[in-house]
């Protein structure tokens, strides 16, 4: 397949996960959590090549989709209590997805437990430094939290982290599966070709 034809079809897809999933952002107790944080993490290692638009299109979207759920609501967009100066450290914290799947893709070389390893790693570590940013602007700029305090932060902090993970682990594992499983089809269809051809 062509790697353009490739990268247009993951980019439609996580499109489409992110408008099916965040409309939910708002309300955190729903069956399907929202996959935005994946999908950044996701698009980091797919589109690599077109961080330079395909990042920015992503936030975008993003915002929008904040945007139109919260106005829908009948509420004001700069009114509501989510959206305050630590709503716009939204944009460094999904950079921290994005570059944690980036820098999966430029270690990558085939499904492998090395390979198991580093997407661990990545993950972990870019869910951390996601949620310190996505987190850490809320309780600090928020109007709130009256009175923030550094044990509070730290308290905050531990109860979200493990929910967010888990969430955005289930659709970096699927994505995941996906791609050994393609490794694995191309792998077998490339010696069937060879041997059609003789």
């Amino acid at each position: 397949m062509n790697a353009n034809l490739q990268r247009v079809i993951v980019l439609s897809l996580l499109i489409l996960l992110m408008a099916a999933t965040r409309s939910h952002v708002f309300s955190h107790f729903t069956p399907v959590p929202d996959a935005s944080w994946a999908v950044f993490f996701i698009g980091g290692f797919y589109l690599r090549n077109w961080s330079r638009w395909a990042f920015p299109l992503l936030m975008v979207l993003a915002v929008a989709i904040d945007y139109a759920v919260i106005t829908n609501q009948g509420m004001s967009f700069w009114s509501h209590y989510c959206v305050s100066p630590g709503y716009w450290f939204l944009v460094p914290a999904h950079l921290a997805m994005w570059v944690g799947g980036f820098w999966l893709r430029r270690n990558y070389s085939g499904a492998s437990v090395a390979s198991l390893a580093r997407l661990a790693f990545s993950f972990v570590a870019a869910t951390a430094l996601c949620h310190l940013l996505a987190q850490g602007g809320f309780y600090w700029l928020s109007n709130s939290v009256a009175e923030p305090t550094f044990a509070g932060w730290a308290k905050n902090y531990g109860d979200w982290f493990a929910p967010y993970l888990q969430g955005t682990a289930m659709f970096v594992t699927l994505a995941a599966l996906a791609q050994v499983v393609g490794e694995q089809i191309s792998r077998h269809a490339h010696p069937f070709a060879r041997r059609m051809k003789h």
